[in-house]
């Protein structure tokens, strides 16, 4: 029987319930959206939310420093800082603007060596697609065509630590990456979700497209509506359509 990751906080938000009760153990997400999105936002969510059911979590962040992490959490209503005090989060920034040579600049193999960083019940990568345009490795497989391979690679390696019951979340920006390279994750990952923006006059409107959701608790709509707002976060959003 599969065992799951609630996403919590059912009393403030209808999160967890629309994604069908949590995240299925030993499961590899997919979360895609272009900048802007909403990608990180979700991530931000799904991690506070596992963290305060007791689940360990380690979240790699290529945009964001502890300290505006922390901020741009408290800007959410999610207060992370018991969380990351108690080492119930594990909170880490990626550098990628090295300009380093040797070691320093490989990326992916520095983040699949960091066994304390997947140690967690939970591990999110937010952004992959960030460490591979600025991975050297995967910078000459572009130019051979070959990014296939070293996708190829991580995925075995995710395959190995979901073999721990570990889920691991990853966000990527498909403008920033080829489809070749993309196509490997989106086949391997258990949960795909596309995000989808439209403006309408000043308002955003994002929702969640539900690609693929294997051993889903309960019933997921192929489509999810939320909003994103300061002071209270990521909010399900159910729009009537006349």
């Amino acid at each position: 029987m599969t065992d799951y990751y609630s996403i919590g906080l059912s009393g403030r938000d209808r999160v967890n319930n629309a994604i069908g009760g949590g995240i299925p153990e030993g499961s590899i997400v997919l979360i895609e959206g272009q900048d802007g999105a909403g990608k990180s936002t979700l991530s931000q969510r799904f991690s506070y939310g596992i963290a305060t059911e007791g689940s360990y979590v380690t979240y790699v962040s290529t945009e964001l420093e502890s300290w505006e992490f922390v901020q741009q959490m408290n800007s959410l209503s999610y207060d992370v800082v018991d969380l990351l005090l108690s080492e119930q989060l594990l909170f880490l920034h990626a550098n990628i603007d090295t300009h380093n040579e040797g070691r320093e600049r490989q990326l992916l193999a520095r983040l699949a060596s960091a066994e304390t960083l997947w140690k967690a019940d939970v591990v999110f990568v937010d952004t992959l697609s960030a460490l591979l345009r600025n991975d050297p490795n995967y910078e000459a497989v572009i130019e051979d065509g070959d990014e296939d391979h070293v996708i190829q690679r991580l995925v075995t390696f995710l395959r190995q630590v979901t073999m721990q019951d570990s889920s691991v979340v990853l966000t990527v920006d498909p403008a920033s990456v080829a489809d070749d390279a993309l196509r490997p994750l989106r086949n391997v990952a258990d949960i795909y979700f596309e995000i989808e923006t439209d403006t309408v006059g000043q308002e955003i409107r994002r929702k969640v497209l539900v690609r693929r959701f294997q051993n889903m608790k309960n019933p997921v709509d192929d489509s999810i509506g939320f909003s994103v707002q300061q002071g209270r976060g990521v909010s399900i959003v159910s729009r009537t359509v006349a």
